[in-house]
């Protein structure tokens, strides 16, 4: 099974914290982290009960670190988008489809929690490759955190042996920037840049693209901008193996 996090960004209640360790022990999960948390102290240990090893070892990160660190971060939010034509929140999963969708993966899978009084921000859930999403009742459709949290691992729980593995954040960071430079190469709108870079995130992020596939479609990239610009093509190498040497 892939190695999954529980990502608790700004967490305003250290109660919610320890609810969450023990949420996630009960399910057979053991990796919390905590982005810009609240402070901890005697609550957030009495919530969490025979689960304080979880909240002892719980990781204190940033999101930046976040997402360079995991192969797959998924956006966990209440609000979505109604239509296809507005990509910030849009497709989205349901735990249970989630749980199809990863269960085939090995590497690390970041779920993110948002603030307690308003989720993630719009930009955590721009760059996250997965929205999913909790059905509940249009007359209380809020959950408490830790409640959310419960949902997600229940269906996540016992997940199989993995099958293949997943393109590295570094290898998928270096072919979201190569299709960026491609939007450049063919003269893509500058007013749709944005919305077209979420686009092709979603869709890849639903890929799982494997070392060999994301190596491919940068294979058909580099071809293309030749058969369009071989000067230009010269010059985009030139960039991308600066930025390797850059990474390396």
């Amino acid at each position: 099974m892939p190695d999954i996090d529980i990502v608790l960004v700004s967490p305003l209640y250290e109660g919610n914290v320890g609810f969450v360790a023990r949420v996630i022990k009960n399910f057979g999960f053991a990796h919390l982290v905590l982005v810009d948390p609240c402070e901890l102290g005697d609550e957030a240990i009495a919530r969490a009960a025979h689960a304080k090893d979880v909240l002892d070892g719980a990781e204190v990160s940033t999101i930046e670190d976040v997402f360079a660190h995991s192969n797959i971060v998924v956006a966990t939010t209440g609000a979505v988008s109604k239509s296809v034509c507005h990509p910030m929140r849009m497709p989205f999963f349901t735990p249970k489809e989630l749980r199809e969708h990863i269960k085939p993966l090995s590497g690390r899978i970041s779920i993110l929690f948002g603030r307690e009084n308003w989720g993630l921000s719009n930009d955590e859930v721009k760059r996250s490759d997965i929205i999913c999403t909790i059905p509940t009742s249009e007359h209380y459709p809020i959950l408490n955190i830790s409640h959310a949290v419960g949902v997600i691992c229940y269906e996540l729980a016992d997940l199989p042996r993995t099958e293949y593995a997943l393109a590295s954040p570094f290898e998928m960071g270096h072919l979201y920037r190569h299709l960026d430079q491609y939007l450049d190469i063919i003269h893509h709108p500058k007013f749709k840049r944005e919305n077209t870079m979420i686009m092709i995130r979603r869709i890849l992020g639903r890929a799982n693209l494997t070392t060999r596939e994301a190596s491919t479609l940068h294979g058909l990239l580099r071809r293309s901008t030749w058969h369009i610009d071989p000067a230009v093509f010269r010059e985009a190498e030139k960039e991308n193996t600066h930025d390797d040497e850059e990474q390396t």
